[in-house]
């Protein structure tokens, strides 16, 4: 059982007086402030009492004699239409709301009634409607007849309108001995029999629920279909059991079947949904208050939750054993009003609003069961959205005063509607930056004003101490009981908590939709809250993201701590980047044990959105390089780039590089910033210059060019110095061998590809500084550039013995003697060398047929064997042999062609044409007769005068001889 709240109170009483007992009550609405109570006594009278809500006085309207047995029900049948429906002596009883007439009884069929039941429709539910539109307009005179006369006319299942009260008709469940009748009644006591159910008897109990009717029995509980009238049975009593009762639950749309103190709830199906509710007693009578179960017997009234069957509130109305009880609730108004019957006693009882309730579990410290209330009425919806973020509030505030942090802002965290700025008093003392921000709620004033947080725990601290005291002494106080039952924590453990806690509610607040002030306001605090926490990491987060915090509250604390990355990283995010890289740069220089972080540690640093780590002095770099390459002043990239660059080079190369700048960099300020022995950094600059930026300055290619060819010279020296030191062949020396090799093989690689496609370079300064080197490749380059094609193949041949490469260049030039210069050069190497004989039969076998065979054989040595040019020069010979024929047979064959040609034009020169008397000018179509005449390629004919006006090459079709050639089939060479 729960804790005792006051969900009820007491409103007014009211005795019948006599000896006459309560056996039937019903409450129905009248107005805003007056509700009107239906009575039916054992004396078979029907009282009409009613309630001022404003006034809680009870006072008696009226009253009406039905039979001499008791009323056992009643029911309201809308207070606009008037009437209420009594059930008494197996009888209906049909009267006005005011009981200002006499009963009307409904005879006929409609006698020995056991129990009657109004049909309910769910909210949305898809039902069948019974209801007929009217009454069949071929139905009998002697139906018609009946039915006037209240005696009934029986009717299939016909679907209508769908209402509860459709034009003054109401659909019922009537039980009779051993059937039960489902009939239409309407207001002028005339009724229709639906359909007639047979097979069930002893029914003590009815509720009529969409298309099932709920029937109760000594023996069980049935589940009745109104549409086919299939009876299924739910489950059965025990045999020694209580009477059935049945409840209708209008805010669920279920149904409560009781056995015994054990209440089952069911859907409309009579499947059962959720667990049993076991109640202390078996109860008399059992009613619906919002979300409560209200239950009456042996003199009690109790309020249960629906959801566990915990009891609230238990509230004692009369002495136990003193006979059963009724319960009625306003279920047709707002519910919140009860009245509970005791022989003739009358008792009304009023729900407490929930705000009071809530107040009074908040002043009680009872938190949880407020939390509980408040969460149960926003799942039933009588609680509006404003007022559920005003409570979420509200209870935070007091459990933050009561020292509970982090349900706090749990609850801080709910409310919708609660400003971030309600919480700055607790961080900052007032006056602050954003007092006037801070909004003056004061809730239910069940809280003190908001104080910072090393105030509000000494003063729950102190709370907490007296209430002890005061507990000792035999007082009773309200006070949390968790910290009377353990050792409250230490005032800085709460501080602390406090602190983690409120940092959390800001961190979500972040993500509202809030005012510029507002939102500098929680970053602000934010960050002096990660500073008293020491929380490193989050500090530079923060600072680092997009953020809004102000660098005049900030700067100097974190200064004076010592958090000088997180004011670097501030600096940064609001565009003082002056100040930011002034910290990095002071980082790289005076890194020591202590506050700083030692240059061996390793930090994290995010970069290219992967987390690597780079030592402190690095970082400091990287993050100055970062800010650098962003949009800057370039007088600040200058200044800075050559520490940058003393730190790690490839950093400096970022800088200079960066497509993010919107203002360049002047080149000539750049190279005179960087130092000259940093060449990486300096090719790395004009090559992106170059390829990146499509500089065309051909003094910006040439010293490109000139630093490669520097650099490609120094790597030469430095590996011939390696490979003539003493070694030893140790293995040490092998890999400072390679790895030279292997970075001199790059940079003459990046040295070729500039030499060969950029054409503004000067390259005759260039062969100057290269000149007495070992690097032929780039000679030869050069060379070929200023067209020394002798020297170039020279360099192909002879020094680098690359045969491709040189009969390639051969082929570039495109002349023969190319050719025989090559050759040459292959025979006589000169300066000692032996002659190359495969070079020269390679370039006989690929290049022989376009060589003067005479030249070839002038210029073969003596020397050489005869098995290696053998070959060669047999294929040569007959190559041009068979050139020589293939010459022939070409001029013979355009010789027939020629003959064939003239002598087609001959014959279509020397072709006859008759021309009569009548000839026409396909022009003017003038008569020829002896007239001079033309006549064109395409046979068209054409007198003089129109053929001096036409012209010798454009015929009377407008085709044009001189751009369409016209070409016979005869004219063609058949060979």
């Amino acid at each position: 059982m729960a804790k005792s709240r006051a969900v009820l109170e007491l409103t007014a009483r009211f005795d019948l007086g006599g000896d006459d007992k309560i056996r039937a009550v019903s409450l129905s609405p009248d107005s805003a402030f007056q509700t009107l109570v239906y009575v039916g006594t054992s004396s078979g009278s029907l009282i009409l009492l009613s309630i001022d809500i404003s006034t809680n006085i009870v006072s008696r309207l009226g009253s009406v004699s039905l039979s001499a047995s008791p009323v056992e029900s009643v029911f309201v049948l809308g207070h606009e239409r008037g009437k209420v429906l009594a059930l008494c002596n197996g009888y209906l009883f049909l009267v006005d709301s005011l009981l200002s007439l006499p009963a009307k009884r409904l005879g006929g069929l409609l006698k020995g009634i056991n129990v009657v039941a109004r049909r309910v429709r769910g909210r949305g539910s898809s039902s069948t409607d019974l209801f007929p539109s009217e009454v069949s307009a071929d139905s009998s005179s002697s139906n018609k007849f009946l039915q006037m006369l209240g005696a009934g006319n029986r009717a299939s299942d016909i679907k209508g309108e769908d209402s509860r009260v459709l034009q003054g008709r109401f659909v019922f469940a009537v039980a009779i001995s051993e059937r039960m009748l489902l009939i239409q009644l309407h207001c002028d006591g005339t009724f229709l029999v639906l359909k007639e159910i047979l097979g069930i008897g002893g029914i003590k109990t009815l509720v009529w629920l969409d298309d099932y009717v709920f029937a109760g029995t000594l023996q069980g509980y049935s589940l009745i279909s109104c549409v086919t009238g299939q009876t299924g049975v739910i489950f059965t009593l025990p045999a020694v059991s209580g009477p059935p009762l049945l409840k209708l639950l209008c805010k669920e749309w279920k149904v409560l079947l009781l056995v015994d103190n054990v209440g089952v709830v069911v859907d409309t199906n009579g499947q059962p949904i959720g667990g049993s509710l076991v109640f202390p007693r078996r109860p008399d009578s059992v009613g619906e208050l919002s979300f409560y179960l209200v239950t009456v017997g042996d003199g009690k009234l109790e309020i249960h939750q629906k959801k566990s069957g915990a009891c609230v509130q238990s509230v004692t109305f009369g002495p136990e054993g003193y006979g059963p009880s009724l319960l009625a609730a306003d279920e047709a108004g707002d519910g919140n009003l009860l009245a509970v019957t005791t022989l003739s006693k009358l008792i009304f009882y009023r729900r407490v609003p929930y705000e009071e309730q809530i107040k009074d579990l908040l002043r009680k410290k009872r938190y949880r069961e407020a939390i509980s209330l408040v969460e149960e009425l926003d799942s039933q919806g009588e609680i509006s959205k404003e007022m559920l973020s005003f409570l979420h509030a509200q209870i935070g505030y007091l459990l933050l005063f009561d020292l509970r942090f982090e349900e706090a802002v749990n609850q801080f965290l709910k409310s919708e509607k609660m400003e971030p700025s309600e919480v700055f008093p607790f961080i900052m003392r007032d006056p602050n930056r954003w007092s006037l921000l801070v909004p003056r709620n004061r809730y239910w004033g069940l809280h003190p004003p908001p104080a910072p947080f090393e105030d509000v725990v000494d003063n729950g601290l102190m709370a907490i101490q007296r209430a002890i005291f005061l507990r000792k002494a035999g007082m009773d106080t309200p006070v949390d009981e968790e910290f009377l039952e353990n050792a409250p924590p230490s005032r800085a453990d709460l501080l602390e908590s406090a602190i983690k806690n409120i940092t959390r509610y800001l961190e979500a607040s972040r993500e509202k939709d809030l005012s510029h002030s507002v939102r500098e306001g929680i970053d602000t605090l934010l960050m002096l809250l990660y500073r008293a926490l020491n929380r490193v990491e989050d500090m530079e987060n923060l600072a680092s993201s997009d953020n809004n915090c102000v660098v005049e509250e900030l700067e100097t604390l974190l200064n004076e701590s010592g958090h000088l990355r997180t004011l670097a990283f501030l600096y940064a995010s609001k565009g003082m980047s002056a100040k930011a890289l002034a910290i990095w740069c002071l980082f790289t220089k005076n890194y020591s044990s202590g506050l700083w972080q030692d240059s061996d540690d390793l930090v994290p640093y995010l970069h290219d959105n992967e987390l690597i780590r780079l030592s402190g002095k690095e970082a400091a770099a990287a993050e100055a390089a970062r800010i650098l390459e962003e949009p800057c002043d370039p007088e600040l990239a200058l200044q800075h780039l050559s520490w940058i660059s003393d730190v790690n080079p490839l950093f400096a190369i970022q800088v200079l590089t960066s497509e993010r700048r919107t203002e360049e960099l002047s080149p000539e300020q750049v190279i005179q910033a960087i130092d000259p022995k940093k060449v990486e950094i300096i090719q790395r600059y004009l090559q992106w210059l170059i390829e990146e930026r499509d500089y065309n300055d051909p003094q910006l290619h040439t010293s490109y060019a000139l630093s490669l060819a520097k650099s490609a010279l120094e790597c030469v020296e430095v590996q011939s110095s390696i490979q003539e030191a003493d070694g030893g062949g140790t293995e040490a020396h092998d890999c400072n061998v390679e790895s030279m090799s292997l970075f001199e093989s790059d940079l003459r690689e990046r040295l070729q590809t500039f030499l060969q496609s950029s054409d503004l370079y000067d390259p005759e300064e260039i062969l100057d500084l290269i000149e007495g080197s070992e690097l032929w490749l780039e000679k030869a380059i050069l060379y070929r550039r200023i067209g020394q094609e002798t020297l170039v193949l020279q360099i192909l041949a002879l020094k680098l013995e690359d045969c491709a490469a040189a009969e390639q260049y051969c082929v570039e030039i495109g002349r023969p003697d190319a050719f025989m210069q090559l050759l040459d050069m292959y025979l006589d190497p000169q300066d000692g060398k032996e002659p190359m004989f495969k070079a020269a039969v390679r370039l006989l076998h690929n290049h022989g047929e376009s060589l003067d065979p005479l030249q070839v054989l002038e210029k073969l040595s003596p020397d050489m064997p005869l098995k290696l040019a053998s070959d060669t020069i047999l294929r040569m010979m007959r190559a041009r042999v068979h050139h020589h024929r293939q010459g022939q047979i070409v001029h013979n064959i355009s010789g027939a062609l020629d003959v064939d040609s003239r002598l087609a034009r001959l014959e279509e020169r020397s072709r006859h044409v008759q021309i009569n008397d009548e000839s026409l000018c396909d022009s003017c179509y003038a008569r020829l007769g002896t007239k001079l005449f033309a006549m064109y390629p395409d046979d068209t004919i054409v007198c003089y005068k129109c053929y001096r006006r036409l012209g010798g090459s454009k015929s009377v079709t407008d085709r044009d001889f001189k751009r369409d050639v016209l070409i016979k089939p005869g004219w063609l060479v058949n060979r």
